[in-house]
């Protein structure tokens, strides 16, 4: 059954109160929060976590003209969360007790104030304004980080796709060499596809902006879909292009060039490439729907 809107007059009341909550909760949430922003600002993985807040409130700030003016509270939902928040918070108590690792504890607080931020919104702005931001605040998940058995899965598949990715593009331009696993036997240089070389930061912030620009730009879920799988072949072409142009600097130019700039700090230009047929095919969706 669909909510029933209330009075406009209540509308401003309900945004202060779930605002006040909002605070009270970072204000309980303040040292697991403020762990995980310093742990984000020393791990070049997990940079973009403090910008998640900031793209939340721009989301909402952009709609905030079709927001309803008010529903009736969730309150069977609100109180879902909040048992759900206790949990993870009580499971982070425990876990940061033990000798876990950081991200494994992080998860849990971050998840713990994430539930109980929702729950908040599902009492204070009700079910119908909680359903017409369900995106912003399912946005907010990105700022978990990955429990570390997860993190090294999915290192491990980007590296061995983008490890496939380059390979191919050897083969392509006809350059000799030998591929026992992730090692690169090429003339004169032998090269290894690290971990370190899965581009797993770049892909989630790609993954992140098709999340973005999909809802804000396509109308069709389908698009949107196309839009965000997208990412998978684009970071595995682009990681493997970025070996590729390593070893034929290598190849061609010498041995020395693993060592240049554009393998220590070329990760930037090689993301920008892969934004042009990102965009290229966004234009093309939105394009298809007009």
């Amino acid at each position: 059954m669909p909510d029933a809107i209330v009075p406009p007059a209540f509308a401003a009341a309900q945004y202060k109160k779930f605002a006040l909550a909002a605070a009270a909760l970072a204000a309980v949430f303040a040292v697991p929060l403020w762990k995980l922003f310093s742990f984000a600002a020393g791990d070049e993985l997990y940079s973009y976590i403090p910008l998640m807040p900031l793209v939340w409130g721009y989301l909402v700030w952009t709609q905030k003209s079709e927001l309803p003016r008010g529903s009736t509270p969730a309150r069977k939902l609100a109180a879902l969360f909040g048992l759900a928040g206790l949990a993870a918070a009580a499971g982070y108590v425990a876990m940061s007790r033990s000798a876990a690792p950081l991200e494994n504890s992080l998860a849990l607080s971050t998840l713990a104030w994430l539930l109980c931020l929702a729950g908040a919104g599902c009492w204070f702005l009700g079910g119908a304004t909680m359903r017409f931001l369900a995106f912003p605040f399912a946005l907010l998940l990105f700022m978990l980080p990955f429990p570390v058995p997860v993190r090294e899965l999915v290192e491990a598949l980007l590296q061995r796709g983008s490890a496939a990715a380059a390979q191919g593009l050897f083969v392509l331009a006809g350059t000799p060499l030998l591929r026992e696993g992730m090692v690169f036997y090429l003339p004169g240089m032998t090269i290894k596809v690290a971990p370190e070389c899965s581009g797993i930061h770049s892909t989630l912030v790609l993954l992140i902006t098709s999340l973005v620009a999909g809802y804000m730009i396509l109308r069709r879920s389908g698009n949107r879909a196309a839009l965000c799988l997208a990412v998978i072949p684009l970071a595995l072409l682009r990681n493997g292009f970025r070996v590729f142009v390593i070893g034929e600097l290598c190849v061609h130019v010498g041995p020395r060039m693993i060592d240049s700039p554009i393998h220590h700090r070329g990760g930037p230009l090689f993301f920008v490439l892969s934004l042009v047929p990102f965009f290229l095919l966004l234009y093309f969706l939105r394009k298809s729907e007009t």
